[in-house]
């Protein structure tokens, strides 16, 4: 049975005992969402999939205000896989491919050359950029080796990206030994061990409740409460319209002769179409000046 109250939500919790703090997140509805108005290879799905949770539970570590961005950049037949989030918990992802794509491919065949690109963007403070080598077999293990390097935490991630009865899902968990310095190593290594005993049905089925009380019956776990996750695009007629101003008046011109008097701007995340006739953009124009 899916604890569908659990669906889409993040949370957060701590052990008491242990100086060790922890996320879950599960991603049903945002995933799916997601991936609607795409036909991605499965093997794409899962690694977006994957960098969504990743992207949730970092953003939720880091605890700031503002948009985060994680992206792969390739030279292989994935060019492109991008996550766009922020502190509310709102995301949406995106796949750019040059090349057919075998379901078997790992991570180093599918991108070739490339690299882990993290982008903070704060509301009110400096942007953060860290660029992480794609030197591990999964977005998971670079991610942790980027924690260790950059924060100095331990941090270890369990993260899977599949289907569950027969829908999309992606679910992960985080833990991270406390930044005040009073965690123990050893406590870590213990509270990961135990984490690493948990299922794939148990990650995507079980609510957050009962999942960490079957990992962590002999522990004092604080639990907090959930923060809803949600797929969002933010795309807009006006942003639309503002790009096509970037393009010279003869090119506009000639596109929108090929298509009848009309030129159709298709959001690449949701699919939303943005439609603009002749009059539509003298009247952009006009605005704009």
């Amino acid at each position: 049975m899916t604890y569908k109250n659990d669906n889409d939500k993040l949370y957060r919790y701590l052990f008491q005992n242990r100086a060790v703090r922890g996320e879950w997140v599960r991603l049903n509805q945002t995933f799916t969402e997601t991936l609607n108005t795409h036909h991605y290879p499965k093997v794409i799905q899962n690694l977006l999939g994957e960098m969504m949770v990743a992207t949730s539970l970092l953003t939720a570590t880091l605890k700031f205000e503002g948009d985060i961005t994680v992206q792969v950049q390739g030279e292989g037949p994935l060019k492109l896989a991008l996550v766009n989030g922020n502190d509310k918990q709102q995301m949406r992802a995106l796949a750019r491919l040059q090349a057919d794509v075998d379901e078997q491919m790992s991570l180093a065949q599918l991108v070739g050359k490339g690299v882990l690109v993290i982008t903070i963007a704060p509301t009110e403070g400096e942007r953060y950029q860290g660029v992480i080598a794609l030197d591990k077999p999964t977005i998971t293990a670079c991610l942790e080796d980027y924690f260790v390097r950059s924060e100095q935490l331990q941090t270890q991630l369990f993260i899977q990206s599949g289907e569950y009865q027969g829908q999309p899902v992606a679910a992960g968990m985080l833990l991270q030994i406390m930044p005040d310095g009073s965690g123990s190593p050893q406590d870590f290594e213990h509270l990961a061990t135990l984490t690493a005993t948990i299922k794939e049905e148990e990650l995507f089925g079980l609510s957050a409740e009962e999942l960490l009380y079957r990992l962590y019956h002999e522990e004092t776990v604080e639990l907090f409460p959930a923060q809803p996750v949600s797929f969002f695009c933010g795309c807009s007629k006006e942003r639309s319209g503002a790009a096509l101003l970037l393009i010279s008046d003869d090119e506009i011109d000639e596109v929108l002769a090929e298509h009848h008097g009309t030129i159709d701007m298709q959001c690449e995340c949701c699919g939303t179409h943005y439609f603009f006739n002749k009059a539509a953009i003298q009247q952009l124009k006009s605005q704009a000046n």
